[in-house]
């Protein structure tokens, strides 16, 4: 009988996330040139081998048990890690690497992070570039985990990782905003939190794939709005969806025109130290793109437009 190292290889871990994305085994199977007998076949292969059922075969969709679901993601971490085993040795032989992953948190400024890319690719290298979309601690965790090599717009108090090295990007203020038309526009100042209690929220999910992730500025018992970014939750609240605590750099252009009013609250203002970071220690080589990154941060004028150079309306 096959063992799992027989049967759990990399073919056979592509083709289990090929029966994820298709939604079934006769769709994977014509995706991949395959009879759905022969993928069939394999993945009875592997059930036998692990002695567990990865597919309930009572549904006509390809629908995972607990333990597929299991293997799935862990199946998917194992061909990231060989991925990134390929990347580094093409880094070794060329200098450059094969793929650079960049997480940005939605609090800095997209724009200038695609000027940025705009200047990269003009090098023509031959390092391609991957851009992720975090929020708050999901930020950092992206590069922990290795699924990035550089984050931008980790949080001062998040950097404290082994191996990790930082610098400071920028300070970012947040002010408490609604539309004009909100409840809470008109309301005596400074707000209460009894009062700011009794009206919805609009709130960032965190991106952080393990525990429950940050909050901030919530209130217990608050009728909560999340959104997936930040540049989501302005427009929520440019809406009058909610109410809550934006960067100062995002919302000024709005505070101007007069589409947000700031609120002063009982809670001071949040002040916060954006930083960026990299994975490795000071004597470690590092890649020719990541170099290119990193000098370019180290520009004063690129950091500050990272944190302030917001679309406005």
């Amino acid at each position: 009988m096959q063992t799992a190292r027989d049967v759990l290889t990399p073919d056979a871990l592509a083709m289990l996330q090929a029966i994820a994305s298709a939604g079934s085994f006769a769709a994977a199977a014509r995706a991949m040139g395959m009879v759905p007998s022969a993928l069939t076949y394999r993945v009875r292969q592997i059930e036998d081998a692990l002695d567990v059922l990865l597919y309930d075969r009572s549904s006509r969709q390809a629908r995972l048990t607990p333990a597929g679901a299991e293997l799935l993601r862990e199946g998917n971490r194992l061909l990231g890690e060989i991925d990134a085993v390929a990347n580094r040795v093409k880094r070794v032989a060329t200098g450059w690497e094969s793929q650079l992953t960049i997480a940005v948190d939605t609090v800095i400024a997209k724009a200038t992070v695609m000027e940025l890319c705009d200047a990269f690719f003009a090098l023509a290298p031959p390092t391609r570039i991957r851009l992720r979309d975090e929020t708050l601690s999901g930020t950092l965790e992206a590069l922990t985990s290795g699924q990035a090599d550089l984050a931008i717009g980790v949080t001062a108090d998040a950097v404290s990782t082994t191996h990790i090295l930082s610098k400071p990007l920028g300070g970012v203020t947040f002010v408490y905003a609604v539309a004009p038309h909100h409840p809470l526009a008109t309301a005596e100042e400074p707000l209460s939190d009894a009062l700011i209690q009794r009206h919805r929220a609009v709130a960032v999910a965190d991106s952080v794939q393990r525990g429950s992730g940050l909050t901030f500025g919530l209130l217990s018992g608050q009728d909560v709005f999340t959104v997936g970014s930040m540049q989501a939750k302005l427009d929520a609240q440019l809406r009058g969806l909610g109410g809550g605590n934006l960067p100062r750099c995002m919302a000024n252009p709005y505070i101007d025109s007069g589409r947000l009013v700031v609120k002063q609250t009982e809670r001071a203002q949040r002040h916060v130290t954006i930083h960026y970071a990299w994975r490795g220690d000071k004597a470690a080589a590092q890649g020719r793109a990541l170099q290119w990154w990193l000098q370019q941060l180290e520009s004063p004028a690129t950091r500050e437009a990272l944190l302030e150079r917001h679309r406005g309306p």
